[in-house]
């Protein structure tokens, strides 16, 4: 049975340029080792993908729509149902003066943020800057391999695959009443990425798992001086008892 839109699934892929052979990306360490794109901040392994959000390209996305659980495929896209092919008129020059105003010292290869979308510095020089808003795999044919771990069917499965994906999967889950409560203990780190990414997953959660109206999120503090005060305490009390 082929899946639909708003379904929620958990799939492995490997992409690569299909002419050169060269991965581009994957959800497994070792062939991102091997293909020399391992990035320590990325947390590797299952994806989830949420059908019809088009947070993939719209090839691999009608793909996996085909798809079975359990089920592993192959296939090439063209560029016009990947990243698209390149486009002329987005390469483009910019004055240097507009870097070093943002403190940016610019150099061929280095990614930018422009106007919320990404571009790539092509060459620096007599002032002025080319950059390239194509997505850098733009005008590539790119080669998936493509396994469908599973899909997830009940609420709290989704819940806890759309907080595992912006990293603040909580410490538990309950569902309480006609609500689902999140639980983050003392130990689980809430710096200012944990507060963006809670804003986001909850919105993601409203947006994508039908027939949730009401979230509740409790968050545990600890105060890590008086924390800090027990630990020595505890200490002192086990070196007075060695020594006695």
């Amino acid at each position: 049975m082929s899946f639909k839109e708003k379904d929620f699934i958990e799939i492995n892929y490997t992409a690569y340029d299909a002419e050169k052979g060269t991965v581009l990306s994957t959800t497994y360490k070792d062939k991102a080792k091997e293909g020399d794109i391992y990035d320590d901040h990325i947390n590797y392994g299952p994806t989830l993908i949420i059908l019809g959000s088009h947070a993939v390209v719209p090839g691999l996305e009608k793909e996996l729509m085909n798809m079975n659980e359990g089920e592993s495929k192959t296939f090439v896209l063209e560029p016009k149902d990947a990243f698209g092919e390149r486009r002329k008129d987005l390469i483009g020059v910019m004055p240097i003066s507009q870097f070093r105003e943002n403190k940016i010292d610019p150099q061929p290869g280095m990614q930018i943020n422009i106007d919320n979308s990404v571009a790539t510095v092509v060459s620096v020089g007599s002032g002025r800057v080319v950059v390239d808003r194509n997505h850098p795999d733009a005008g590539k044919s790119i080669k998936y391999e493509v396994e469908v771990i599973k899909q997830l069917k009940e609420d709290k499965e989704k819940i806890e695959g759309l907080t595992k994906t912006y990293n603040v999967q909580p410490s538990r889950i309950e569902k309480e009443g006609d609500k689902f409560v999140l639980y983050y203990d003392p130990k689980f780190k809430k710096n200012a990425d944990y507060f963006i990414g809670k804003a986001n997953a909850l919105s993601a959660i409203f947006a994508y798992v039908d027939g949730i109206s009401k979230m509740n999120v409790v968050e545990e503090y600890e105060n890590s001086i008086d924390s800090k005060v027990d630990n020595e305490n505890s200490d002192k009390t086990h070196e007075d008892e060695e020594a006695s």
